[in-house]
């Protein structure tokens, strides 16, 4: 793999834990990720209307966007709900390790790539890795995330998988610029039924989380910006893979700096679906 998508993807998982972290210890999860994809869609917005209006784009294009900005909008609400009702070290190694499972099954069957033994071996251990952490199986109830934060993040995987397929495919029409305003507007339409804006005290807001919303808003776009470039120069059956680097980060985040429960089997889970990822990544062309 080229060595340069290999640390635009390690960087783009990281910058994706870390501003998952910020939305999960912030008040108002869904006003949080609203306010933090704003700044980045005002600033290239230019690019994206001058890119949608050139003469030459075919009209599989356009319905491919439209597609992809769906799927954002039904992401942003799975992971506001995800991350409010569940805690970040359980649901973060399941929402990452189920699309992470997903793409390269959906790259080999539709894109044309492939995956060594290792490779998918790999995907044995995302696979398990799963149900390690979501208590579906072998464990004692108490132990189990509750149904609506299963299927919060369920949809959270499902969408972030479909989002980055539909993507991958649009690198063919529209520059990475424009497949992140795209996929930026998509997301705060998304978001809006949820935020009651008359009830919002602006000025207190920006004073008491003003540098945090800052930083949310370089390092989520950014990460995905990241991954797309990444996209553009390497296949999605490895660059996808290598970015949930980002899952044991944000598992050991959740535990040692949001206080969450420290259960043995959520660590176990996260390495178990980092194992996967390595040999998906590394091993696995």
């Amino acid at each position: 793999m080229h060595s340069l998508a290999i640390l635009l993807v390690l960087a783009s998982g990281i910058m994706h834990a870390v501003w998952n972290l910020l939305t999960k210890n912030s008040e108002n999860k869904a006003l949080f990720l609203w306010i933090i994809f704003i700044p980045s869609t005002g600033l290239l917005l230019p690019i994206f209307l001058s890119e949608i209006l050139q003469a030459g784009v075919a009209p599989r294009g356009y319905l491919l966007l439209l597609i992809s900005m769906a799927i954002q909008a039904g992401y942003a609400n799975f992971l506001a709900k995800s991350l409010t009702y569940g805690d970040m070290s359980q649901v973060y190694p399941m929402m990452r390790g189920i699309s992470t499972f997903l793409l390269p099954i959906l790259g080999v069957t539709f894109l044309g790539e492939h995956l060594t033994v290792w490779g998918w071996g790999g995907l044995v251990c995302i696979a398990a890795g799963f149900m390690v952490t979501s208590g579906l199986s072998f464990f004692h109830s108490r132990r189990r995330i509750p149904t609506k934060v299963i299927l919060y993040t369920v949809g959270v995987g499902l969408s972030t998988m479909s989002y980055v397929l539909v993507d991958k495919i649009n690198l063919q029409h529209f520059s990475p610029l424009a497949l992140l305003v795209a996929s930026n507007i998509g997301f705060m339409v998304g978001l809006m039924p949820s935020i009651r804006m008359k009830q919002i005290q602006w000025r207190e807001l920006w004073r008491q989380s003003g540098k945090v919303l800052m930083l949310g808003s370089l390092l989520s776009p950014g990460s995905y910006l990241l991954f797309l470039l990444a996209m553009n120069l390497s296949a999605l059956t490895y660059v996808a893979p290598l970015r949930e680097i980002g899952t044991v980060f944000g598992t050991v985040a959740g535990i040692y700096l949001l206080h969450e429960k420290k259960e043995m089997l959520r660590i176990v889970s996260a390495a178990i679906i980092f194992a996967g990822i390595m040999l998906i990544g590394i091993w696995g062309n």
